[in-house]
């Protein structure tokens, strides 16, 4: 029979319960580190380094308390762009922002704002025939499906458009969005403000 040491044994035993540990976490799914080929006692067991985050720049404007450009990490959403700019104010027209849309690098994000009382168009009165042009900057999918021409897939990606490229600047800018083209301009030209 072998006898060791209280020292021998401490040689022993301490890279085993290393080892054992290490194998268990991997095991557990615990820890990513990879676990040296040798251990020996002094080596120590490095925690488990997460992938760096990647962070996309983000301008929000319009009506937020803190408009400006914002650090917000990769798979974020519309909404999470208004918290970090302070939220909306009481001013904002959010039934005209997709709150859930994902963001991407480089964004900017547009919270328009209501009119003042009594100026802000009603659903449903606004279009041909009301007198009233339909803002490209504030429109409801459904205020926008309400024109000729436009039905409620193209009225989505108007909003989507706006979303992800801010406010359209001029009427003209409708020859962005897939699916309208010069003649579906004309038509609007009329009808529509930017």
């Amino acid at each position: 029979m072998i006898t060791l040491s209280r020292s021998q044994l401490a040689v022993v035993l301490v890279p085993l319960v290393v080892l054992l540990s290490v194998a268990g976490s991997r095991i557990a799914g615990v820890g990513t580190s990879r676990a040296p080929a040798t251990v020996s006692p002094l080596t120590r067991v490095a925690p488990a380094k997460s992938a760096p985050t990647t962070l996309l720049y983000v301008h929000v404007v319009g009506a937020v308390h803190h408009a400006g450009l914002f650090r917000i990490r990769d798979g974020s959403r519309v909404a999470d762009a208004l918290a970090r700019a302070g939220g909306p104010t009481r001013r904002a027209d959010l039934a005209a922002v997709n709150l859930a849309a994902p963001l991407v690098d480089g964004q900017q994000v547009l919270v328009p704002r209501r009119g003042p009382p009594g100026t802000a168009p009603v659903a449903g009165a606004t279009g041909p025939g009301t007198g009233v042009k339909v803002s490209l900057a504030s429109a409801t999918v459904e205020q926008l499906d309400e024109l000729p021409g436009i039905g409620p897939v193209t009225a989505q990606k108007i909003v989507d458009w706006r979303t992800g490229h801010g406010p359209f600047r001029s009427v003209d800018d409708l020859d962005d969005v897939p699916g309208i083209g010069p003649a579906r301009i004309e038509q609007l030209r009329d009808l529509v403000t930017p």
